[in-house]
Parts: structure tokens; sequence; C-alpha cells
């Protein structure tokens, strides 16, 4: 009689020794580069955080406060809007004479990755005021008018401060705001050298829409400062033109590439 054929797995076959799983400590370089892929895209695609170098921004802002900034909605054809805090590039030497600092090897690390603000990124936040097309004036001491609407700074305006400065250095002021290009103020009025104080660049005090990396949307750190940046009522008014705003993704970026890697450790171990 011929013998049966048996294959391993059926009856009479030798029993499969199932595949052991990998080691934690063998996955865990595996997740660590996963979750730097992840947090590199988002620090290029999502949001980043920001840290505020000076007291421009009070008390809104404080200095050393970290920001995160939403970089995503730009992507999709969002431009600036009244009233939103935007980090955006140096558009003509305006920290010309600001000390610079010099980050050690893990801090640049972290900067390129998105899980610090870049010490070398010669950036700026302000609020807002104009878009393409309004027009914005100062008189005295204020209110500051957004064509021909006067808003109501008290929310935000340092305490103590005037909505305008009066000076002949460009605290007195009537400007219009050409299409692709926002005017921008520091919260602080009377401690920032914003749009008012740059008039004299080629862009005339204005900033490019193309130099804004994106909104800021949450103050991250400290924890006692949690916070989101909302737009303040005022630019809500009728008469403004004001458009929608855009949402922003009050997210923070070693969360996200966390968020990511379960997924894929799952998925690699049901292959296993």
């Amino acid at each position: 009689m011929t013998g049966e054929h048996t294959t391993a797995g059926e009856p009479g076959g030798p029993a499969r020794t199932p595949k052991k799983p990998r080691s934690f400590w063998k996955e865990l370089p595996i997740l660590i580069g996963i979750a730097l892929v992840l947090a590199l895209l988002i620090k290029t695609f999502l949001v980043q955080a920001f840290s505020i170098p000076s007291d421009s921004m009070q008390n809104t802002l404080q200095q050393g406060d970290r920001v995160l900034v939403d970089k995503l909605t730009p992507w999709f054809g969002s431009e600036p809007e009244r009233g939103e805090v935007v980090v955006f590039h140096d558009p003509d030497n305006w920290l010309a004479g600001e000390p610079t600092t010099d980050p050690n090897a893990l801090q640049t690390f972290l900067s390129w990755i998105g899980l610090m603000p870049s010490a070398e990124e010669k950036d700026l936040i302000k609020r807002v005021i104009g878009v393409g097309g309004d027009t914005i004036e100062c008189k005295g001491t204020g209110p500051l008018t957004v064509n021909g609407k006067a808003l109501n700074e008290q929310s935000y305006v340092y305490a103590g401060n005037t909505p305008c400065s009066v000076d002949d250095q460009g605290g007195q002021f009537k400007v219009k705001v050409p299409k692709g290009f926002i005017w921008v103020m520091g919260d602080h009025r009377q401690n920032s050298r914003d749009s008012r104080y740059n008039q004299s660049d080629k862009n005339h005090g204005m900033v490019p829409v193309k130099d804004v990396v994106g909104r800021a949307v949450v103050v991250a750190w400290p924890i006692n400062r949690w916070d989101n940046l909302p737009v303040p009522d005022t630019f809500d008014q009728s008469g403004l033109n004001a458009q929608p705003n855009a949402a922003g993704l009050p997210v923070a970026p070693q969360g996200i590439a966390l968020l990511g890697v379960v997924p894929v450790v799952l998925w690699r171990r049901r292959k296993q």
C-alpha cells in the first residue's frame, strides 16, 4: 500500500511552530523612528511650536510662552484674517539688532523635528489688524479704525496702553493694505515694533501673506497658562467685511505622533 502524504499542520503531520513575536526592545527603535518621522511631517504640514521672545504681545502672550501654530489651513488656501495672532517670517530686517541664541545639539535636533521652537528662525508674532483692501487709521490715542469702524480693543490691548501711539515715528497713520498683504500690530502697543514702525521698509510696513507661517491657536506652555487664542469679538462687528474664521488645530505635535504609532504597532503585531 502506498503511504499517505501529509503536510505540516494536517493530522498526522508535524505541528507548526508559532512565530515568536519580537521583543519590546527590538521593536523600540522602529517605534522611535516612526514617531520621529511623524513628528517631522506634522511640523512641516500641520502644527509647530514657537517661543515668544519679547513682551510685545502682552498680556495675551508672555515672554517665554510656547504656542502651537496651525500650518495646515494655509495649505487649503486659507489666508490670515483680522484679529488672528499669526507667526510670520521677518519681512525686511525687522529683527535687526535683536540678540540671537546659540542652541546646543539637543535643542537643534528637537527643534528640527518640531518638539521645540527653533532658535534660529527669524520669525515674529503679532495680531492681524488689516487684510488686503482695508484702510486702517490711528489718530491721537485712538480708537484704531478699520474701514471707518472703531475697534474696541480693551480685551486684548495691554492695560495702561492706548490703542494708538502719539509720536512722529509711525504711531499716527492712515494706510491702505494692498492685496496679498496684512497689517500687524502688537497687543502691547507702546512696546511693539510692528507694521507702524517699519513703514520705511520695502513693503511699507506690510507683511506679505506668503511670509505667514500660520495662526497661533494655543498657548501650550507653561501648563498654568494653557489657553486658546480666539479672535476678539470686535472683529466680528458688521461693516468690517470679515470672512469666517478658519478652524485651527489645537493639538501638540508629539501627541499626534504617539497616536499615529499605535495603529502601526497593532498592524505589525497582527502580521506576525
